[in-house]
């Protein structure tokens, strides 16, 4: 069928599940193909043979890849339930935050995966940006960052509401307290709780344990 969508993703991937849920948001029918990131399918490697991973969609036998690209393309394509603003200064303040959490957001998985004076550096910029967004995103004022309704900026945060208590949990460390960051985790509850989202959130235990496993794995190797 010319117009079958298709994402190829990972249950445990924060950038699977953003897409996930920009194509629930807006009713869009989609076949889930669930990916061995050690064993990857000829078809993933078809569709993204540039970087080889997690997450392609394929609209139409066309393979699109990076989940907040892939999140434009669907903002595009299909225009219901917009997930950007009408307003050109709003739209350009939502990608500003997309962007930003895209661009800090490595220092959490750092915190994760390294160890001595680089984890230390990681825990210190990650609380840097969790205070930049508690200062700066007008969440005082509103329930998400576009106002009442999850826009293209919520997405690209959207892991918060699951991955970063895994991360802490897994990596022992402790970044994010609520009486530090009220508005922060004020948006976090209101995000978890919005039923798309919720029903498409990976179960917490099956992620600490996959993180886990990778948390093992990496100190075996080191």
């Amino acid at each position: 069928m010319a117009d079958q969508v298709k994402l190829y993703g990972d249950w445990s991937s924060p950038f699977s599940s953003r897409v996930i849920w920009a194509l629930k948001l807006k009713g869009i029918p989609f076949d889930y193909i669930e990916e061995d990131l050690y064993k990857k399918s000829a078809e993933l490697l078809k569709y993204n043979p540039v970087h080889k991973k997690i997450p392609v969609l394929v609209h139409g036998e066309k393979p699109i890849c990076e989940s907040m690209v892939i999140i434009e393309y669907i903002e595009e394509t299909w225009p219901q339930n917009p997930l950007l603003p009408s307003d050109a200064h709003e739209r350009a303040m939502a990608r500003f935050w997309a962007k930003f959490a895209d661009d800090k957001g490595p220092e959490i998985w750092k915190a994760f995966v390294s160890s001595g004076e680089e984890r230390e550096k990681a825990k210190k910029e990650t609380w840097e940006m969790l205070r930049t967004i508690e200062e700066h995103a007008g969440l005082e004022n509103k329930k998400f960052f576009g106002g009442d309704n999850i826009g293209i900026a919520d997405i690209a945060f959207g892991w918060f509401a699951r991955w970063f208590g895994v991360i802490e949990e897994v990596a022992g460390v402790k970044l994010f307290e609520a009486d530090a960051f009220p508005r922060l985790h004020a948006w976090i509850n209101n995000f978890k709780e919005v039923p798309v989202i919720k029903e498409n959130l990976p179960d917490r235990d099956n992620l600490v344990a996959r993180f886990s496993k990778l948390s093992s794995s990496r100190t075996k190797a080191n």
